[in-house]
């Protein structure tokens, strides 16, 4: 056996192990969601019994996923599922639409404008929670879908990522091409623009979809009932005061990573070549 040939035998062995290594955390949670709570502790990965490979296969039940469900478990999937679309879709859109607007035309204060942004970038989050709860209150926007997902629509990050992705992949002299040939500025964004930066749409999607599927504070904050709550609120009411349902709460877990999950496998290429696409470039 040649030389490169053992290498490359090294190497898809060692990523065989590495993948394991990184599937065991999602087995064991599945394992966990279908065990009752009585035999939760009884072993770390499945039952041991009499039945098929020493596993007592009778232990595992669905019961957790049904009474997931019992408990309105599905409006909350529901609510996240429309927070996290709607989010994603209007961000990308605002920042793609902004990010274009100000890497290619010349208007004054384009400058200033960019700094600011810049300068957005580095103000904590944490620290916009007193003045953005006051100003959804004056608003009268509280309790509303609208209040969790307006201040979520034009991050400073998407316009900043948006406007380096054009400045790299979208050629001036395309642009004037199109103009020239009568194309509105509307048409030369839809039909021109988004196409040539379509990897940075796939990967500013997911990132901003996963970013609103996770979010955990301010969902407490804007959202006082039940019934608007997100997946991530509902799965930290499961845990009682004196008393938890592990199994319970592990099926939660498995409903709450499934999608996300889903969404990575079906735009992972549009990720990867969204990161690696030189969208730093000045």
């Amino acid at each position: 056996m040649s030389k490169p040939l053992l290498h490359k035998l090294a190497l898809h062995l060692g990523l065989i192990a590495l993948g394991i290594i990184v599937l065991i955390p999602f087995a064991w949670l599945i394992i966990a969601s279908l065990k009752p709570s009585e035999a939760f502790f009884s072993a770390l990965f499945l039952p041991p019994g009499d039945g098929l490979f020493g596993v007592d296969w009778g232990a595992l039940t669905l019961d957790n996923y049904t009474n997931l469900f019992g408990l309105g478990f599905g409006r909350a999937l529901l609510n996240s599922i429309f927070y996290s679309s709607a989010a994603a879709i209007f961000a990308t859109l605002f920042c793609a639409s902004t990010g274009y607007a100000l890497a290619k035309f010349r208007f004054r204060g384009n400058g200033l404008l960019t700094l600011l942004i810049l300068g957005a970038l580095i103000v904590p989050p944490s620290l916009l929670i007193a003045p953005g709860y006051e100003l959804l209150y004056d608003l009268g926007l509280l309790d509303t879908a609208w209040g969790l997902l307006l201040p979520a629509f034009a991050p400073a990050f998407g316009v900043f990522l948006f406007r380096q992705a054009v400045l790299q992949s979208v050629p001036d002299q395309l642009l004037e091409a199109a103009r020239i040939d009568g194309c509105s500025e509307l048409s030369i964004f839809f039909v021109i623009v988004l196409p040539l930066i379509r990897p940075m749409i796939g990967a500013f999607m997911l990132i901003t979809f996963l970013a609103m599927w996770n979010n955990f504070i301010s969902p407490q904050i804007v959202i006082q009932s039940a019934d608007k709550q997100p997946l991530s609120v509902a799965i930290a009411q499961l845990r009682g005061v004196y008393r938890t349902d592990y199994g319970l709460l592990m099926a939660a877990t498995v409903v709450s990573v499934a999608p996300v999950a889903l969404l990575f496998l079906i735009l992972q290429k549009q990720f990867i070549s969204g990161l690696t696409s030189g969208a730093v470039k000045g």
